[in-house]
């Protein structure tokens, strides 16, 4: 009788249990069943083959998976920004999205002036309660194709056509020259300043400046401009992309690229603020989340190379390795980071004013 009674009250807990359950999973709403309304504002065109392409590709893949109502408003200038958002807000937008750090105080005050409104800046250094900044390690994926330079070069002369000495750019810049120096302890990279993101004659005059007062056979860029890509195919020199894959442009020069997939942050990031989970504070994700990869590399690249780059990728995505692991020392032959030491990253997002061994700053 008593094993009856016990076995009676684990079927009614089971039941009971079961109903809950049931409840539960029927109170929980659809986040995505209606249109949410989302602003993007791009510092450049969605069809620019760079920084803003990126952007817009990886929410037009959010779109589709989110239910999202999409308003992208391109090429906003600092000072516009501030009533493009009035616009968005008037409009219903629920959620806005800036791809630029020009943007940065523009943002912050927005975020204030509009507490219901949820934000998210790329690149940005403050954050709010209704505010995230967010960006990926992409010196890692530098690293990884400052390798493919370092193999592929013969003249152990690659050229950087770079936008601003920033401590964004100058990471790029010193992780790129790190993984060429990896396995080319003989290369070096010649660094020449844009001073612009985009402007397209000042980025064509660095890039033709490297190559003609070097004997460079690679080209690198930190750029939004597509111009290294057509001065490097013009001279016959092999380029190294940006933001996305461009080597259906130049096939016959094109040796790989540092990408970005959008798609991979926002989608994850958007469905939680749509849950109710949104928190305001610092994303900086890295190789493992795929926000960034590197492009296929050409036909044309050496034997070995994408071995040479697997290794190493897997060796940051299990956090065995990361690219600012001692000893490193800097162009002036100054110990920078000791062995068994690794670069804060408070150092590498706001304090990085110096180059590794190997980088010439060209002008």
């Amino acid at each position: 009788m008593k094993k009856i009674i016990i076995t009676v009250i684990i079927v009614v807990v089971a039941i009971v249990a079961g109903i809950f359950m049931i409840n539960a999973y029927e109170e929980t709403p659809d986040v995505t069943e209606a249109h949410t309304k989302v602003g993007v504002i791009l510092n450049g065109y969605m069809n620019d083959k760079s920084w803003s392409q990126s952007h817009y590709e990886g929410m037009v893949e959010t779109a589709k998976q989110l239910n999202l109502d999409i308003t992208y408003k391109e090429f906003v200038t600092t000072d516009s920004v501030l009533g493009i958002i009035d616009e968005l807000v008037d409009n219903g937008c629920e959620i806005i999205i800036a791809n630029s750090a020009i943007y940065s105080e523009h943002i912050v005050k927005a975020a204030e002036q509009y507490p219901e409104i949820f934000f998210f800046h790329a690149t940005g250094t403050s954050c709010r309660k209704n505010l995230s900044t967010y960006f990926g390690r992409m010196y890692q994926m530098r690293y990884l194709t400052g390798i493919a330079a370092g193999l592929q070069t013969k003249t152990n002369e690659i050229g950087y056509a770079a936008a601003f000495p920033i401590p964004e750019v100058n990471r790029g810049i010193n992780a790129f020259a790190l993984g060429v120096r990896s396995v080319n302890p003989e290369a070096k990279v010649y660094v020449r300043w844009i001073n612009s993101w985009n402007a397209d004659m000042a980025t064509a005059n660095a890039a033709e400046t490297l190559i003609s007062e070097h004997n460079i056979d690679i080209l690198a860029m930190h750029t939004d401009s597509l111009e290294p890509l057509r001065v490097a195919d013009e001279h016959g020199v092999m380029s190294i992309g940006y933001n996305i894959d461009n080597s259906a442009l130049y096939p016959e020069t094109y040796l790989t690229a540092a990408v970005w997939d959008w798609e991979k942050f926002y989608t994850s990031h958007i469905l939680r603020c749509l849950q109710g989970k949104f928190e305001g504070v610092n994303y900086w994700e890295g190789s493992d989340t795929g926000i960034m990869d590197i492009a296929p590399l050409s036909e044309k690249a050496e034997d070995g190379i994408n071995e040479v780059i697997e290794a190493e990728r897997a060796r940051l995505n299990n956090g065995t390795f990361d690219v600012f692991y001692g000893p490193i020392y800097d162009n002036e032959g100054n110990l920078r980071v000791a062995e068994g030491e690794s670069m804060t990253d408070e150092a590498m997002l706001n304090e990085l004013d110096w180059y590794v061994e190997g980088v010439v700053i060209d002008g």
